[in-house]
């Protein structure tokens, strides 16, 4: 018998209580990722609505977006970006700071990564505040990029990153939702 996306997903997600601060659960994908179905089904449910979206980049967030976006680049024959933590790419750079739930953080894109008009899709395993995603949408709209969509397998809604996205025009695909921090 095969399993609902959402319920497959949901057994597949670990929740680790009070990580990385107390009161804060977190939903860790890697078990998800050693799942080879439910892998496959979350890399195919996020490129699914994309295909034929001539797509020229998937744009993954550091670190787990990078196995996702790799995974839908691959899928979407398009190129990968990486958005990586500050300091961590080799070449010319533009830096944004953002607010996570629990501090503040910098992300940062190569200044050549994409040309002006290209379209991306981008990619990470969870949106909560969404501090992160609006600032790698920042970093791609300040290179001329159409970003296309942000796509998630994890929606925490009770904290609005989703909202917060969509308010910047961005359209918002996640695929299971889990309630709480």
């Amino acid at each position: 018998m095969e399993y609902s996306l959402r319920a497959q997903l949901e057994n597949s997600i670990r929740a680790i209580p009070d990580h990385p601060e107390e009161g804060i659960i977190f939903r860790d994908i890697t078990t998800l990722l050693g799942d080879a179905s439910a892998f496959r089904r979350s890399v195919d449910e996020l490129v699914h609505p994309y295909s034929g979206a001539n797509i020229d980049y998937v744009a993954g967030i550091e670190a787990r977006g990078f196995i996702l976006g790799g995974a839908m680049a691959h899928q979407l024959s398009c190129g990968f970006v990486p958005v990586r933590k500050k300091g961590k790419l080799p070449h010319d750079t533009l830096c944004m700071e953002y607010e996570l739930e629990y501090g503040v953080d910098e992300i940062e894109i190569h200044k050549d990564a994409v040309k002006p008009g290209d379209r991306v899709l981008l990619v990470d395993d969870l949106i909560a505040t969404g501090g992160t995603a609006e600032a790698a949408v920042k970093l791609l709209e300040q290179l001329d990029a159409t970003i296309v969509a942000a796509c998630f397998v994890v929606d925490l809604p009770e904290l609005g990153g989703r909202t917060r996205l969509r308010d910047m025009g961005i359209p918002v695909r996640t695929l299971v939702e889990f309630t709480g921090k």
